[in-house]
């Protein structure tokens, strides 16, 4: 009845008894991941963010949380973290840095073969240090337009940002979204990280390249007379303080101040300028994402309260199943990363798992990551890349993709796991 309490005290709308509520919490907790694999609800046009808010809605109908416990669900310096970088990245869009980025690749003096290698390169570079999502977001179209004026297929080069921005994002703890999530959950240190995770990234890079190179080698060899493009403006103030920013960032990771404290005092020094508006750097930030976060976090939390997930965790490990072993690891994140997603499976699985030993993180966050380049849906930036090109009138298919993203995982993630296990982080 309305105006009811939930058990031990839990606000709800609904009063439903222990039993009833924990069927309804495994019935919202299954549909979530469901709909997380779905990709949207059949008959609607609703996403993986409005998913997830309707499963936490509803499990805040029901009081599935009790109010302390709603407020600790939410991994707040994580979000604070991708807000933070969020506003760095729109920091070097509103400058023109990205579109000149772009459109320098593209401008250069080189052969297809070496404009390739500029692409990956620069692609999985800037994605190491900011949100790859944006990265591909905002240099896909003059990207694709630049190469398109040559006279040259953009498919080969599209195909090389995105899986260079998977790639190269799997380097640091602030690459993407998954890898800040399990470098807050395990306390991971910013170059432990980087020693651990950036030799076999940039070995993914190198694999992207010649994957990339070989499948296409036919387009790559042509020369066609390279015209005049010309380059967008810059801001060189603007992107200035970016770099100032970013650079004061990664020094205070790496001197120990606290992750969210420092991505937050970046975003204040960044909106206070002349010439860009509050609201206007604020419109460059992926709202969608953080409600995401925020949502599964609620979900996951729940499920967790009923007790079944460490029912789960104590099974996996009776049955040696546990995901500190590559040979369980790896496929899991090839398999959960293609289907429900990177972002939501590392959530899920962090939050089922959060004993989890550091090298079997680390190992997370790169399979994680490099499983992303499979399929044309393995990764967000795939998606926006694909669909950010077509808004510029080219078509960059599943199975085109597939005939590149398929070899370039399988040997990344291999390369990977030979590096964990020759390294001792992880056995096999």
């Amino acid at each position: 009845m309305p105006g009811q309490s939930g058990p031990e005290g839990a606000p709800a709308v609904i009063a439903l008894s222990p039993e009833i509520l924990d069927a309804v919490v495994v019935a919202l907790f299954v549909g979530t991941y469901v709909g997380m694999a779905l990709g949207r609800l059949p008959g609607l046009a609703i996403d993986r963010t409005g998913i997830a808010l309707l499963a936490a809605t509803g499990l805040l109908v029901v009081g599935a949380l009790p109010g302390p416990e709603l407020l600790a669900a939410v991994d707040f310096p994580t979000i604070a973290i991708l807000f933070g970088l969020m506003m760095l990245s729109a920091q070097f869009v509103l400058g023109g840095f990205y579109d000149r980025a772009a459109a320098g690749i593209a401008a250069a003096r080189h052969g297809p073969a070496a404009l390739l290698a500029l692409t990956v390169a620069v692609g999985g570079t800037l994605s190491a240090l900011l949100a790859n999502d944006i990265v591909v977001f905002a240099m896909t179209p003059l990207l694709c337009q630049g190469v398109a004026r040559r006279g040259l297929d953009p498919r080969p080069f599209l195909i090389a940002l995105a899986g260079a921005s998977n790639a190269g994002s799997a380097a640091t703890v602030v690459g993407n979204p998954q890898n800040i999530l399990i470098a807050q959950a395990g306390g991971l240190d910013f170059l432990d990280f980087l020693l651990v995770c950036g030799p076999p990234a940039t070995a993914g890079l190198a694999i992207v390249y010649g994957t990339v190179y070989v499948v296409w080698r036919k387009e790559l060899r042509r020369s066609p007379p390279c015209g005049t493009i010309e380059l967008p403006p810059v801001d060189r103030r603007q992107t200035m303080k970016g770099a100032v920013a970013a650079a004061f960032l990664v020094a205070a990771f790496v001197g120990g101040m606290p992750h969210a404290l420092a991505a937050l005092a970046v975003a204040a020094a960044l909106i206070v300028s002349r010439r860009i508006a509050t609201r206007r750097m604020m419109t460059q930030v992926d709202w969608p994402l953080l409600v995401l976060f925020a949502a599964l976090f609620i979900v996951n939390a729940a499920f967790a309260r009923t007790g079944l997930g460490a029912e789960a965790l104590d099974f996996l490990a009776q049955a040696g199943l546990l995901p500190e072993r590559l040979s369980v690891l790896a496929p899991l994140t090839l398999l959960a990363s293609n289907t429900v997603g990177n972002v939501p499976a590392v959530i899920l699985l962090l939050s089922l798992w959060p004993e989890a030993p550091q090298g079997a993180l680390y190992g997370l966050a790169l399979l994680s990551t490099l499983a992303g380049n499979l399929l044309l849906i393995g990764s967000v930036a795939n998606i926006i890349v694909a669909e950010r090109a077509a808004a510029s009138g080219v078509r960059l298919g599943f199975a085109e993709h597939a005939r590149c993203g398929v070899p370039m995982t399988l040997l990344s993630m291999a390369v990977a796991a030979l590096w964990l296990v020759a390294g001792g982080w992880m056995p096999w």
